[in-house]
This record gives structure tokens, sequence and C-alpha cells, in this order.
């Protein structure tokens, strides 16, 4: 799976973290329904908090941006994020007996406050890019995954995870942001982006946001 043209580079300049991450035992636990349900409602509290930043992150985007073009697809995805992706959490932790309110007022794993507060720190402390590098990992690694466990799993116990990030909206998602993140380099880095001395440090963003879903799967696996 690929999604435009910078998204390959980072993931080749993160290296095995990056296979780390999308072949994570948890991932490949959803994979074949031999991941503990326990294991997967801890990581989905924890991925409902872990939403509520990121969609903040991607408000903070709308801040960052440059263009108008950017402005819009920043402020589509906050609404993919709020409107889209968390009513998975919502209606999976509902039928587990868990309520919106106890999602919004559980304790953040360390896992998840590390997460979470690299990729604001990344936005406040950078620009657009630095906030795109650190955001990237995250929306498209998921869609790596969901196309992939959707190709090879079977009636897991997990369809519905699946399903939901290997589905149209979600990918329309991904190839939105991937576009959005291939026009800010071009716009601010010109056409030869990995010539620039900024490369570099972009791919260190990356990089790092990919450890830690490493880190983030491990937390839903170990409690």
């Amino acid at each position: 799976m690929s999604y435009g043209t910078t998204f390959p580079l980072w993931r080749a300049a993160a290296g095995g973290a990056w296979q780390d991450y999308t072949c994570h035992a948890f991932v490949e636990g959803m994979r074949d329904g031999t991941l503990p349900r326990a294991a997967f409602l801890r990581y989905l509290v924890q991925d409902y908090l872990f939403l509520v930043h990121f969609s903040r992150a991607w408000s903070l985007a709308v801040t960052k941006a440059e263009t108008l073009e950017e402005m819009r697809a920043c402020a589509a995805t906050v609404h993919a994020l709020l409107n889209d992706e968390m009513r998975l959490h919502i209606e999976t932790c509902a039928a587990a007996g868990i309520t919106e309110a106890e999602l919004y007022a559980a304790r953040e794993a360390p896992q998840n406050l590390a997460y979470t507060r690299y990729v604001m720190d990344a936005g406040h402390s950078g620009d657009f890019l630095d906030l795109m590098a650190a955001l990237a990992p995250c929306v498209l690694g998921y869609g790596e995954i969901g196309t992939r466990l959707a190709a090879a799993a079977g009636d897991t116990a997990y369809a519905d995870w699946i399903a939901t990030y290997a589905g149209d909206d979600y990918q329309d998602t991904c190839r939105a942001v991937a576009g959005l993140i291939d026009g800010a380099v071009a716009y601010r880095l010109g056409p030869s982006p990995t010539d620039s001395p900024r490369w570099p440090r972009l791919c260190a963003r990356f990089e790092t946001a990919t450890r830690l879903e490493v880190d983030f799967w491990g937390m839903g696996l170990s409690g």
C-alpha cells in the first residue's frame, strides 16, 4: 500500500520501526482473532483518548497551514476523526458496558501521554511539515494495516475494526492526507525535497512517531 510520494520515502527512512509497528503482535492478534478481548478494549479506551488529542493536533494544523487548501484539508480530517473514526470506539465500548463519559474520563496511559504530547510539541515547536511528519504514521499506518488485514483476516472478532480502516471512507481520508502532505512538501521544500537540509529532521519526526506507535500497541498487550 502506497499513499502519495512523500509517505513511501518517510516509511522507508523509518527502517525496521515501520515493520515493528504495522506487523506488531497486537495487529497480528486482530488478524487471526487470537488477541484477548480485554487487551483490545484496553487499547480502544486509550485510543479514544488518543483521538481526542489527535483531533486537537489536526486543529492546530489549521492554524499552521499557509494556504486555504491546507486549512480545508485539515478541517476535513478533524471532522472525520470526531464524527466517523471515534464512532467505532464509542459503539464497541458501549457494547462492552463502557459509556462515552467513562471513555472521556479514563486515565491516560504513559504511552498515550508520550505519543500525544510528542505530536502536539511537534506542532507547537515546529511548522506545518513537522506536524505532518508526526501525524502521518497514525493516519497512513492504520490505512495500510486495515488494507492488509482485510485481505488476510478471516471473520474474526475484530472484523469491525478492520472494516473501518480498510473501508472506503478511511481510505479516502488516507489519500487526502497523502495528497496534503505531498503538496505541503512541494510548496515548502521545492521539487527535490530530499535535498533539503530539513529532510533528515522530517524523517526523524516520522520515525519517532512510528516508534511511539509500537509502544502504543505494546501498552494494549501489557496493560
